[in-house]
């Protein structure tokens, strides 16, 4: 039986990851809104630090918008 192969737990670059005010400030909506979204399972992926606040990965947030895009 093969070794199971070494995880890495350093990520080869920093990710900007947004707050909660940054990612309503950008999109123009209210945290309501927001939270609305996210009871609907419609809002963009999101991680949950320690304290319980939220954090939004700016490659998470471009993928989401790229999904919400209509062809012209």
């Amino acid at each position: 039986m093969s070794p199971r192969p070494t995880r890495r737990l350093v990520p080869a670059a920093r990710e900007e990851l947004l707050t909660l005010d940054q990612l309503c400030d950008e999109l123009k909506i209210s945290r309501s809104t927001f939270y609305d979204w996210r009871a609907k399972r419609r809002a963009p992926r999101c991680l949950t630090l320690p304290n319980g606040q939220l954090r939004i990965r700016r490659s998470d947030l471009s993928a989401w918008l790229d999904g919400r895009e209509e062809a012209a």
